[in-house]
């Protein structure tokens, strides 16, 4: 009777956002070495754009937003700083802010080997407060998805918060067309992700469910080992253009500008993701 409820308990489906556990994927000791990893793998779209992709994105919003030597630049989940990186090395003033401290770690360490000023700080950027004003604020990576509704709103008040006159923000979501592209199901694997997410053998139960009225998602992951169970949540919501318009302008926003992503290409109304920048009304 026990893994009967225990059964029942996995397969739930939550209300959206109901659970929050971002946290924990990007401050655990074993997983963050793991994210971290994923971080600096050239190759692969997983924690970050692929360097290639960060190289020209980087081009393109030096060119966009004619950054010159002292442009304050603050970069909202900035990880192990391979955007803050680059653009303080074009001579921007930049803070880069990450609640994962094995990543922020990285990023000083990098920053110090390059002589380069970069601010960083290790903390939730919902809790971020600052003297400081910036001429761009940057979020990369679908970070704005993985938002409670809520939390959003936070956020979009602090970025207000932040910015000089005319400033701008420059962030990237995932779009409806990857919300359709999104299928319901429910597996199981022995030591998923080749041992992604403990150093011990697990059970892990990944759970996909889809929230059509809300156009959130969500894979929740039920991890089994021997001496312990967790869950963790990783939720997205997706938008259209007009969606995401009617969000930034309840909250002071104006849009400049709808792109295919953060590297400046133009908008394409069948892409999985889109970027957006908006300035203060």
């Amino acid at each position: 009777m026990a893994i009967f409820h225990q059964l029942e308990e996995i397969n739930t489906r939550p209300k959206p956002f109901e659970f929050y556990t971002a946290a924990d994927l990007w401050t655990d000791e074993h997983t963050s070495a793991q994210m971290l990893q994923y971080h600096l793998n050239e190759s692969i779209d997983v924690s970050s754009r692929n360097h290639a992709f960060i190289d020209r994105s980087v081009e393109w919003i030096v060119s966009r937003f004619n950054v010159t030597a002292g442009t304050a630049i603050a970069d909202f989940g900035c990880g192990p700083g391979l955007y803050s990186t680059r653009l303080a090395q074009v001579g921007a003033s930049v803070t880069g802010i990450d609640f994962s401290k094995r990543s922020i770690d990285y990023a000083r360490n990098i920053a110090a080997e390059k002589a380069l000023d970069i601010t960083y700080v290790n903390k939730n950027y919902l809790d971020f407060e600052t003297d400081r004003r910036f001429d761009l604020i940057i979020m990369i990576m679908c970070d704005f998805c993985a938002l409670s509704p809520d939390q959003q709103k936070t956020l979009l008040a602090k970025f207000q918060s932040l910015l000089k006159p005319g400033g701008s923000i420059l962030f990237d979501v995932y779009t409806l067309n990857a919300f359709e592209a999104k299928e319901e199901s429910a597996t199981y694997e022995r030591n998923q992700l080749n041992g992604f997410w403990s150093p011990n053998d697990y059970y892990a139960f990944v759970n996909t469910f889809k929230y059509d009225d809300e156009k959130v998602s969500l894979d929740k992951y039920t991890l089994i080992e021997d001496n312990r169970t967790r869950v963790v949540y990783n939720w997205l919501q997706y938008f259209s253009r007009e969606t995401l318009t009617a969000e930034l302008t309840e909250n002071g926003f104006a849009i400049k500008e709808f792109l295919a992503d953060v590297a400046g290409a133009p908008f394409c109304s069948d892409a999985p993701e889109m970027a957006v920048i908006a300035t203060c009304f």
